[in-house]
Order: C-alpha cells, then structure tokens, then sequence
C-alpha cells in the first residue's frame, strides 16, 4: 500500500555532508566551486564543490551550479609579495613554506589568464582558510567572472578519484566532460555545463579540475557573466578553452600555494570512510547483478562503493533506479522508520515509500524501499519512471516493482 511521501535518502545524505563541510569553512563559506561526489555523493549529483579546506577534510555539495559564495570582504594584503615568491629557493629547505597572501594569488591569475581588463578581485591566502581567487574578467568579448580555489584531497582516496571523475548525465545536465592525464601523473577533468541544472537561465559554467599525485586540489571555474548568479549573459560562451582551463589549473603556482597552506592537526590525513571499513561491495556493478533478464542498462556508475545507479529499459522506457549503503545508521532509526515499518525476523526494519518525484520532472514518481539491519547498515534503493529526476516520465511506472526493489535492498550481496 502506498506511503506517504518522503524525503529523498541521497538528499538526506547530500544535506548531511553540507552541513559538515559548513563547519570546516566557517561561516563565510567563501571557497569555489562545482560539482559533485558524495554522490548520493559529489560527483554524481554534480553539485558545485566547495574548495577543499585543508587537510584531507572534502569536498561540499552545493547545488549544480551552486553559487561561488564569498566573504564580505577580500583579502587584499601584501601587495608586494608574488606568486612565484612562494617558492622561496633562497630559504631552508627544512623550512615550511611561507604563506601566499591573497594578493599574491590575485596576481597569478591574472598573469595565467589572455590579455584584458580585471576587475572585482578579492581573495583568500594560505593563512587565512581554504584559499581561493576570483575575479571578472573582459577580453573585449564581455565581462565573465573566473574563479580558482585549492586544496589538498588524500592521494589515491576515493575522494581523489571522485574529484576528476566527469558525472553521470542522470544527475547532471552538461555538454562534453573529459579527463586527461598530464605528463607528470596529474587528472584533470574539464566540463562544459550549466549554472543553473533547469536551464531557467542560459548561463553556462566550464570547470577544471586537477588533483596532482601529491593530492593537490586546483579547481578552476569560468561563465559567460560577469557574476555565477543573477547577472546579464555578457557573451555566449565563457572566454576560455578547455585547453586555457587545463593550462591555467595546471600552473605550478597553485600547488605552492597548496604546499604552503598550514596542514589541519584537527583532521586525519587520510579520510576515514564508513564503506572501508564495513567492506560494502560496488553498487552499480552489485546492482546490475541484482537486476531481473531483459532489461538493458544505458548508463551507470563507476565501482564505488557507497552510492550508485544504473538507467535500465525494459522496452517501455528509460527507469533510473538508485541505491545508497550506509553504515551506522542505527542512531537515527527512530527518523527512518516509523510505526508503518516491518521489521523482520532477524531484526531488519523495512520501510516501503511510494509519492512523486522531487526533482520537477513532470509526472515523476519515486518509489523507494528503506532497509536497516540490526549492526546499522542501511540499503536503501529508489526507483523513478524517468531516466532522470528532473526530465519528464518515459513510462507509467518504474522499471522494477516494489517487490523487486524490497529484494535488492535485502540481498547479502551488498557485503563483501
């Protein structure tokens, strides 16, 4: 029988994530930029990643396109220190490198970007927080805003990965992504989308973003306006290539401004993760096992474990059906499950959810089957009747029914 309508478990999940990055950038929220992973998590949702305050602490999903948020004031000090002086050959090489003020970042890309008027500057040195640079800038075409934020991610974590990862068109709306390799090991990942994911506003948002094999962070953004949000298209498309963005995010200058930044005592250097250490298996490959003959799967996601999804077609259209592994949910089963739930013989609460999409997608439906065992691992699997949940429906109802999905979250599959 039908439930009411609840909210969606990936945004549950995304909102959690926001709310801790929030902490670590304080209450200016002054870092840049895109998309993003936890997926249910950044990547796959592609919301807006806030620039990585350091240590290895991630990235913040805001919404795709979410704004460049700024403090109130820049950073402008130190006018006569340089990009380059971050380097310092003539100190110790036991010596920590010495902080980039704001001006001096200002300065770098200004000197990275093609000849033409700035305006607008403020910053953030490595002293003072997640450092970020953004400015407007005119080649005579139009004003388009620019905007570079750093930071440092766990070399060869998950988060790494995830970071120049190009996401899955179910959750996002872009135009061409590609990852490259650079020669000294380094992925960058450049893409061609959208400020606002309803295309209500045509203003376009190219990102870069590399991550080093030392785990530095360069994420780069440009748009077509001179500001992320609210502002007049200025020309039709933002002033630089893919291959400036590449160029520009590549600069050695980032990275000593990254290695100058003051290491976080607070966090760990590597970022601990729920789904190590309860050893979940990949969803979409898991998933895709788990799914009945005859239907064909056109897109899903990576290996991860933690978040994925797969759009399948049984011949009666294009289903997105999502799944979500969590471990130590148990503390919020009383939020989860309510008198309505069933809870098994072993001790496993069920939870059925049947109600319209979220996500504006014209007679959308999600249903959803919520799962918590007794150690609070939660599998909790969504299913739509659109290949997206923000494009209209393609069929009456979702690819699989709610038997099948009451079957997949209970399936011993999902654990190594």
């Amino acid at each position: 029988m039908p439930l009411e309508q609840h909210s969606d478990p990936f945004e549950e999940q995304l909102s959690a994530g926001m709310r801790h990055a929030a902490g670590a950038f304080e209450t200016d929220r002054a870092a840049l930029v895109t998309t993003g992973a936890a997926r249910g998590r950044r990547r796959l949702l592609l919301r807006r990643r806030a620039a990585v305050a350091g240590g290895a602490a991630g990235l913040a999903l805001v919404g795709v396109g979410g704004a460049l948020l700024l403090p109130g004031a820049g950073s402008r000090t130190d006018r006569t220190s340089v990009a380059a002086d971050s380097r310092h050959p003539s100190a110790s090489p036991s010596a920590a490198p010495s902080p980039v003020s704001g001006d001096s970042l200002i300065r770098t890309l200004e000197k990275l970007l093609p000849s033409g008027k700035f305006s607008g500057a403020e910053a953030r040195g490595t002293d003072e927080g997640a450092p970020y640079v953004h400015l407007v800038f005119d080649d005579g075409k139009g004003a388009a805003a620019v905007g570079v934020g750093l930071g440092r991610v766990q070399p060869g974590s998950d988060q790494a990965r995830q970071v120049t990862e190009c996401p899955g068109k179910a959750y996002a709306h872009y135009d061409t992504c590609g990852t490259s390799r650079l020669p000294d090991g380094s992925v960058v990942m450049v893409l061609q989308g959208y400020e606002y994911p309803d295309r209500r506003v045509d203003t376009k948002w190219w990102n870069a973003e590399l991550v080093s094999p030392q785990g530095h962070h360069v994420s780069v953004s440009e748009w077509n306006a001179a500001a992320e949000k609210d502002a007049p298209i200025t020309r039709s498309q933002p002033p630089l290539t893919p291959a400036q963005l590449k160029h520009i995010a590549s600069a050695a200058a980032w990275r000593d401004a990254i290695d100058a930044m003051p290491a976080d005592k607070k966090k760990p250097t590597a970022e601990p993760s729920a789904t190590e250490s309860t050893a979940f298996a990949p969803v979409a490959p898991t998933l895709k096992s788990l799914l009945p003959k005859g239907l064909t799967v056109s897109e899903s996601s990576g290996e991860d474990s933690g978040f994925g999804y797969v759009v399948a077609d049984d011949g009666k259209g294009r289903s997105l059906v999502q799944v979500n592994v969590q471990a130590g949910m148990a503390d919020v089963a009383g939020d989860l499950f309510g008198s309505g739930a069933e809870t098994l013989p072993d001790g496993t609460r069920v939870a059925v959810h049947q109600g319209p999409g979220e996500k504006g997608g014209a007679g959308v439906v999600m249903w959803t089957v919520d799962t918590l065992r007794t150690d609070g691992t939660r599998v909790v699997i969504s299913a739509f009747n659109s290949g997206a949940q923000d494009t209209a429906a393609t069929r009456k109802t979702p690819v699989l029914t709610l038997a099948r999905l009451r079957s997949i979250a209970l399936s011993p599959k999902w654990f190594l």
